[in-house]
């Protein structure tokens, strides 16, 4: 099974908080000496399914001190798109989404990542009597990552590892802030799909 790399941090946090639940739960219950040979068998099914499910999509647990780094420079962020201030959205993006890993962004950091916006395109994803009822954001870029060897690992036409989509109905003025809102989802999605491949690759 191949997961994406973005769901691997959903997987891993998800993976966590039920080990947590379950892990409190068990510690009430043999406080409270009701802790059955049945439960915990289910215990132990709940725990291997999950381990099961997760080595099978090629993924692994990673704790803070295992990340490859722990500080990181965002570089030039290029946009040969038409759509404005896409570098500028992609940059915050970038940013939230390391700290949310535990990796510090500063411009003094050995790793720097850069690279360029090279598509954003709206795709009808559907259409009603001939008319565009709903698109498609499509956001694409080529990535590199130098490391304080001088090594250089670069990546591809990286997107959204979803369908963001918003509909073609309403006035000019919805229309233009429903826009705005799906390419900000599509643009966080993209920088979630590129930290998590630098981090869990």
């Amino acid at each position: 099974m191949v997961m994406g790399n973005s769901l691997k941090i959903y997987v891993r946090a998800m993976f966590l908080s039920i080990l947590q639940n379950v892990g409190g739960t068990a510690i009430s219950a043999t406080k409270n000496r009701k802790w059955t040979s049945g439960k915990r068998v289910f215990l132990f099914l709940v725990l291997c399914s999950l381990l099961f499910v997760i080595s099978g999509c090629g993924y692994s647990l990673h704790r803070g001190s295992q990340l490859p780094f722990r500080e990181i420079a965002i570089g030039t962020i290029e946009n040969k798109t038409v759509e404005p201030k896409l570098q500028d959205k992609l940059s915050v993006a970038l940013t939230q989404e390391f700290l949310k890993q535990g990796v510090t962004v500063t411009p003094a950091a050995p790793y720097t990542l850069s690279g360029v916006i090279n598509t954003f395109e709206l795709k009808i994803l559907s259409e009603k009597s001939d008319v565009a009822a709903e698109y498609e954001v499509v956001i694409q870029g080529d990535f590199r990552l130098n490391d304080p060897s001088g090594k250089i690992s670069e990546w591809k036409t990286v997107g959204s590892p979803f369908i963001v989509s918003f509909p073609a109905t309403g006035q000019l003025n919805e229309l233009i802030a429903l826009k705005e809102e799906a390419s900000l989802k599509a643009m966080r999605d993209t920088a979630g799909e590129i930290v998590a491949t630098i981090l869990y690759q």
